[in-house]
C-alpha cells in the first residue's frame, strides 16, 4: 500500500486491529459540549424571564399558599372597569401605531432616497434618540405642550388663540409623547426594508408609462407594505405596556393597563387581579408577536 492510500484509510478514523478503521466520535462528543456552553445562558433565561412569568401565572390563580382557583379570572371578566381600561389601552395603542406609521413612513421613504453618506447621517440622528432617557424626553413635552409652553406661546403670538389650549394631561399629550419615543422603532426596520427594494422596478414602471406617483403606489408601496405592517404591530405591542409616558403626560387622568396595575399592586395590594391582567396582556402580546413574526418574515 502506498502512502496516498494509507492516508486515505486513516482519514476515516483511528485504525483498529487488522487495519480496520473505527468511526470518529467527534460529532458525538460535540453535542454535550454545546449543551454545556449553552447551559449558563439557558439558566439565565429561565431564572430572569420564565420564573417571574410562571410566578405571575400562579398568583393569578390565587395565593400560592392556597389551592388554585379561577375566582379572580371570573371577577376580572365580570368587572366593567378592567375591561374598559384594557379597551382604552388597545384603542390608544392602535392610535399610536397608526400615527407613527403616518409620520414615520414618509421619513423612512425620504431617507431611503438619499445618498449613502446622507443616509448614515439621517439614521445616526434617529439612533441618537436612544441616548436620551425616556423620562427626560417625556418631561420635555411638558415644557413644549404646557399652558405657557412653546406651542401655546407660538399660537398666541400668531393670533390663532385668545387663551391657552389644554394639551397636557389627556390622551393627546400621551399619544404625542408615545409617538415621539416609539418613532425610531418604526423608522429603522422600514428604512432597512426600503433600502433592499430594487429601485429599477420603479424605473421600469415609469418607462412603461406610469407616472411617478402611480409607480410608487403600484410597485414600491406594495413591496414595503409587509415591513410597515410588521413595524406597526411592533409599535402596538410596545404601546400596550407603556407606563412612564402615560403616567407623566396623563397626570393620572387617563388610566391605562400599566397604570392600573401599579394602583392594584402598590395602593390596593390586590396581587391576584393584577396577575390576571398581566396574564391577559401577555396572551394578547404573544398573539400579536406571532403575527409580527409572520409579517417580518414576509418582509425579508
Amino acid at each position: 500500500m502506498n502512502s496516498s492510500s494509507a492516508s486515505e484509510t486513516t482519514r476515516g478514523g483511528p485504525v483498529g486491529p487488522g487495519g480496520a478503521t473505527r468511526p470518529a466520535r467527534a460529532g458525538g462528543r460535540r453535542l454535550p459540549q454545546i449543551l454545556w456552553l449553552a447551559l449558563p445562558g439557558l439558566l439565565l433565561v429561565v431564572v430572569v424571564f420564565d420564573l417571574p412569568l410562571l410566578n405571575t401565572m400562579r398568583w393569578s390563580l390565587g395565593d400560592p399558599n392556597e389551592p388554585p382557583t379561577l375566582r379572580f379570572y371570573s371577577e376580572f371578566a365580570q368587572s366593567s372597569v378592567y375591561g374598559a381600561v384594557i379597551l382604552r389601552t388597545l384603542v390608544l395603542s392602535a392610535k399610536v401605531a397608526a400615527l407613527t406609521a403616518l409620520i414615520g413612513y414618509p421619513l423612512a421613504y425620504w431617507a431611503s432616497g438619499l445618498s449613502k453618506r446622507r443616509q448614515i447621517a439621517v439614521i445616526g440622528l434617529v439612533v441618537m434618540t436612544f441616548w436620551v432617557s425616556i423620562l427626560v424626553r417625556t418631561y420635555a413635552w411638558i415644557v413644549v405642550l404646557g399652558t405657557n409652553g412653546i406651542v401655546n406661546n407660538a399660537f398666541a403670538d400668531l393670533g390663532l388663540t385668545s387663551e391657552p389650549i389644554s394639551f397636557l394631561y389627556n390622551e393627546i399629550s400621551i399619544i404625542i409623547g408615545m409617538v415621539n419615543v416609539l418613532m425610531p422603532f418604526f423608522i429603522l426596520p422600514v428604512f432597512s426594508a426600503m433600502v433592499g427594494i430594487d429601485k429599477q422596478l420603479v424605473e421600469v414602471a415609469e418607462t412603461l408609462g406610469a407616472s411617478r406617483l402611480r409607480a410608487f403606489w403600484t410597485v414600491f408601496f406594495p413591496l414595503s407594505l409587509p415591513a410597515v405592517i410588521a413595524s406597526s404591530i411592533l409599535i402596538f405591542i410596545l404601546s400596550l405596556g407603556f407606563y412612564i409616558t402615560p403616567a407623566i403626560l396623563g397626570g393620572g387622568r387617563v388610566v391605562l393597563v400599566a397604570n392600573m396595575m401599579d394602583l392594584l399592586i402598590n395602593r390596593f395590594a390586590n396581587w391576584e387581579i393584577a396577575a390576571v391582567i398581566a396574564v391577559v396582556l401577555m396572551i394578547t402580546t404573544l398573539a400579536l408577536y406571532a403575527v409580527y413574526q409572520v409579517m417580518r418574515e414576509r418582509a425579508q
